[in-house]
């Protein structure tokens, strides 16, 4: 699931300089994601967040994750 997630992540940010997923639990279902962006600079940490969950929303929808910690920064 991890490299589903990875792949998702990438396709919706190209640009970016770090995108981490790690399965905190080990079950495939608790991730935490980081995502390095030019394209979050200027946006207020909720409208980066809502860009992946936006990315993320197919396997958020079916459930797949259950749980989904998201570290952000427009740095790159």
């Amino acid at each position: 699931m991890s490299e589903r997630l990875q792949t998702l992540l990438q396709g919706a940010f190209p640009d970016a300089r770090d995108v981490e997923v790690v399965d905190r639990t080990g079950g495939g279902d608790h991730f935490h994601v980081t995502v390095v962006s030019p394209r979050f600079a200027g946006l207020s940490l909720v409208d980066q967040h809502r860009l992946v969950y936006d990315a993320l929303a197919e396997p958020l929808a079916d459930g797949t994750i259950h749980e989904l910690r998201i570290t952000t920064r427009g740095d790159a």
